[in-house]
């Protein structure tokens, strides 16, 4: 796991109260984190994602995804960084929004 992989695990998603999992395979991708029940994968994207190839790939793998049924969120770096805090929240409002329907 990168750096920003490591703080959003250990100070948000690794107690969150709906089980988050890490690297989790899915398909033939690896997820940076998912969670099942909101059927959401969470991506954070370094500089590669930026240049015209990594997007690419990006938007391939986000269709896929999506044609699983899934959702993608994504944040950069950066976002990570320095606004730690509303990420947490976008996260923790989508597994929300997602789980709401189910009793959670």
């Amino acid at each position: 796991m990168t750096q920003e992989e490591r703080k959003l695990w250990y100070l948000f998603l690794r107690t969150y109260p709906v089980k988050v999992y890490k690297q989790r395979i899915i398909h033939t991708y690896v997820a940076d984190f998912y969670c099942a029940a909101a059927r959401l994968v969470v991506e954070l994207d370094g500089s590669q994602h930026y240049e015209q190839e990594g997007q690419k790939s990006d938007r391939e793998r986000d269709a896929d995804m999506e044609a699983l049924g899934l959702k993608v969120l994504r944040f950069s770096n950066r976002e990570i960084q320095r606004e730690f805090d509303a990420v947490c929240e976008a996260i923790h409002q989508e597994i929300q929004a997602r789980t709401a329907d189910k009793g959670r």
